[in-house]
């Protein structure tokens, strides 16, 4: 049962989304013509087995809350969403919700095959509960927002599934939902829609609640306060969003390497200081078996940028990144020193410029950056209308696990506390990570050596 109103546990704690006890079973015929006969006759004698999806679920997500559910495929995330969204009933237990809820489950996302794209979005809208007027007042920025182009105008069936999610994101992202419900969403579609979807997510979550379902562990940490861990319906966990991922990951690698090896592995690594700029160890494994970790590097392109802001008073005209002698970089393998320079016009006299940037993954987390502050901060920078000023950041790329990211740039002036920005560029250059060479974590640093070695304690007691 799924209900609307205010839902609260007391006068000062208010509840968006209730699930109380909730169950969904499934009967499991063993063929074709058991579920027929059933279908005709009803109940009775049958050999039916019954699969519990989800097996007494509980969960308060109160206004305002961003609250992750994780598990593996075939856990029940799906079914629970589908239920919390009030497309599937639930066999037991009941859902209260509060407010307008806008869902985009999966991959699919409710459309009409056979009506275009221009069509679905006004059928979809009228659903969650747009007037025809608010349709067309916003149905220029749905496009835009979705960025399909010409296929707007074509039929659904014609899409891919990247497009599909393009188009349905938008819909969602402009109906002023109270309650916001993503499945696997950014799973599909390019680096440069995720960062847009991520962008307007992180948004959200200041004036409405969150349900975000991913099997990225890291996004689900980024964004939400709490989570819900569901392992074969049943609720293993639910508490603070990282402690919960961390002990997921914990027993997901546990599982792992008991399924592939059998037993419990245990690896102690003893690191010794080294130069800096000393080899990268891994590197040269890596070598010699004849493994790489190269990444491709895109160049800036101003027309091709991601959203930008500031206020005008500088603008960035060239970003690159370059080797150590100072030539372009079209491709590197991580572990090397780097260097990015980032050019910035003055539109006005400043005082006190600052340069910074952030590198991102593909769903927008900050992996790793820097600013001039800190290395200015005893002889301001001053910057003369007119005059190009450049910044140069030197330092030893990470190694990082296949995919795109994505570098911001910025120029500012004032205090690392108080200041203006100028001219921030989302999105500036792309770096794609085209080889599996790390297994774990967001980024890799170079590492110097690794050893295993015999401790002092079995010396001494062997």
């Amino acid at each position: 049962m799924s209900s609307e109103g205010p839902v609260s546990t007391g006068p000062n704690d208010e509840v968006a989304i209730r699930v109380s006890h909730v169950g969904k079973s499934y009967r499991m015929y063993r063929k074709p013509s058991e579920r027929l006969l059933h279908a005709i006759f009803g109940g009775g004698k049958s050999s039916a087995s019954e699969f519990w999806a989800l097996k007494d679920v509980r969960l308060d997500v109160r206004r305002g809350e961003t609250f992750g559910i994780i598990g593996r495929n075939g856990s029940g995330k799906s079914t629970l969403l589908q239920i919390i969204a009030g497309t599937l009933q639930p066999t037991n237990g009941e859902v209260a919700v509060q407010g307008r809820v806008a869902a985009l489950l999966e991959l699919g996302s409710g459309f009409n095959p056979d009506f275009t794209g221009r069509e679905n979005v006004y059928l979809n809208a009228t659903i969650l509960g747009l007037t025809r007027r608010e349709i067309d007042e916003r149905l220029d920025s749905i496009l835009a927002f979705a960025g399909i182009g010409e296929f707007v105008d074509q039929p659904v069936r014609s899409y891919s599934s990247g497009m599909s999610v393009r188009l349905a994101f938008a819909v969602i992202a402009h109906v002023d939902a109270d309650v916001l419900i993503v499945d696997e969403a950014l799973s599909v579609g390019d680096v440069f829609f995720a960062q847009k979807c991520m962008r307007f997510l992180r948004e959200f979550k200041k004036v409405g609640t969150l349900l975000f379902v991913s099997h990225d562990a890291a996004a689900v940490t980024s964004l939400c306060d709490k989570a819900l861990w569901l392992d074969s319906g049943e609720m293993k966990l639910q508490g603070n969003a990282k402690e919960v991922v961390e002990a997921y990951l914990a027993q997901q690698h546990a599982a792992d390497r008991r399924d592939t090896t059998g037993v419990e592995v245990s690896v102690s690594s003893v690191r010794e200081p080294a130069d800096a700029l000393a080899p990268d160890f891994r590197a040269s494994q890596q070598r010699e078996l004849g493994q790489s970790g190269r990444m491709s590097i895109y160049e800036f392109d101003p027309d091709e940028a991601g959203l930008e802001f500031g206020s005008g008073m500088a603008k960035i005209i060239g970003v690159g990144l370059y080797d150590d002698a100072g030539s372009p970089l079209s491709l590197t393998e991580g572990g090397e020193v780097v260097r990015l320079r980032i050019s910035a016009r003055m539109e006005r006299d400043l005082e006190g410029l600052i340069f910074g940037f952030y590198v991102k993954d593909r769903l927008g987390q900050r992996l790793f950056g820097d600013n001039t502050y800190l290395s200015t901060i005893d002889a301001s920078i001053t910057g003369p209308a007119g005059e190009v000023m450049e910044a140069e950041f030197r330092f030893r790329m990470p190694r990082m696990p296949m995919g795109s990211y994505l570098v911001d740039v910025a120029i500012a002036s004032g205090t690392q506390d108080d200041h203006t920005q100028h001219h921030w560029v989302h999105d500036a250059v792309e770096i794609k990570a085209l080889d599996r060479t790390m297994r774990y974590g967001l980024v890799g640093i170079p590492m110097l050596d690794i050893r295993v070695a015999k401790g002092v304690d079995s010396e001494v007691h062997g």
